[in-house]
């Protein structure tokens, strides 16, 4: 993504869209997010209605990002349908809009075998009224399948190859928290994008090789989390879960030490959160969860806030150790 210069001072152009791998596919560098406008209060702790949650979509599609990326169970399927729903009110997808969705396990029993795959992505295009995604990710299989038994035959590998062979995504892709599991699956070649959370952020480097595998193999890498759940944007005081997880001290006052030298040089914390996913060049998209149409200039104004270039090796210095507490 290009870099314009200010003073000595960078600044990302957000509406520059990025190569997404090797698909062909050209995204913005940031990408919506739609967890949040699930209603999903016990995670996020507000209420999304289903009024806003449309008007939230309405904004994203009139806006300047042309990625939207939803999961077949983000509120049992409640984004996917409030989605749909703007999608049938305006005819379909607005033109070079690249929407993204996921299969996931039964949310009941957990199985996610080649059938549930399949059962999954027709649930999908049912509830977003389409017939067909630009890209679809295979779902937190961690929690329910050893890689072994998501690449056996007949599993869930193969089921979303055949969905992709058979016209229902035009590329495919894997989505998971586990650095290892992600750089086993990126090693297949079998996928053309990769969503890792939570785990490239100014305070967690883990998925460093991970971002390296899939720049050798063309896979387009797909930052979601940078904010880490709020502790990046709020500081540790008044969000002191990460991940939303609870965090060990020492990670709380590295935070703390990032946030007092952003504030020295007047830039938000989340700025240089959001920047610091934007600014690396082996990012294809950033995800961004919007909650409301108002978060999208927020989110444009954190994403276009000059910061001075030394500030990256100083944030570099306040990095926790050891960095792995995640997976």
């Amino acid at each position: 993504m290009p870099l314009d210069s200010l003073d000595g001072l960078t600044v990302p152009d957000p509406s520059v869209r990025r190569p997404f791998g090797r698909t062909g596919l050209a995204v913005t560098p940031i990408c919506v997010g739609t967890s949040p406008l699930a209603n999903m209060p016990g995670l996020y702790g507000y209420e999304v209605g289903e009024q806003r949650a449309r008007a939230t979509v309405e904004a994203v599609f009139d806006g300047p990002f042309n990625f939207l990326d939803t999961s077949n169970n983000y509120g049992n399927g409640s984004a996917e349908r409030r989605i749909g729903a703007v999608v049938r009110d305006r005819g379909g997808v607005p033109d070079g809009f690249v929407l993204a969705t996921k299969v996931d396990a039964d949310p009941d029993t957990g199985d996610f075998s080649g059938e549930r795959v399949r059962r999954s992505a027709e649930e999908s295009l049912e509830r977003l009224g389409v017939d067909n995604v630009p890209l679809l990710y295979l779902h937190d299989p961690e929690y329910h399948i050893t890689f072994e038994e998501a690449m056996s035959p007949g599993g869930a590998v193969e089921a979303l190859v055949a969905l992709r062979d058979a016209g229902v995504a035009d590329h495919i892709g894997i989505a998971a928290g586990p650095i290892g599991l992600l750089r086993d699956f990126v090693a297949t070649g079998v996928f053309d994008a990769v969503i890792s959370h939570n785990r490239w952020t100014l305070v967690n480097r883990e998925a460093d090789p991970l971002l390296d595998d899939a720049f050798e193999h063309g896979v387009a890498f797909v930052n979601g989390a940078p904010y880490g759940g709020g502790m990046l944007v709020k500081g540790p005081d008044a969000q002191p879960r990460y991940c939303y997880r609870e965090t060990a001290e020492a990670v709380r006052e590295s935070v703390r030490a990032m946030q007092r030298t952003c504030d020295e040089h007047g830039v938000p914390l989340a700025a240089a959160a959001l920047q610091f996913s934007l600014r690396d060049p082996r990012v294809a998209s950033t995800i961004v969860g919007l909650s409301e149409p108002e978060r999208m200039e927020e989110t444009l104004r954190l994403a276009t806030t000059p910061i001075p270039p030394g500030l990256w090796n100083e944030l570099d210095r306040h990095l926790p150790s050891p960095p792995a507490w995640l997976d």
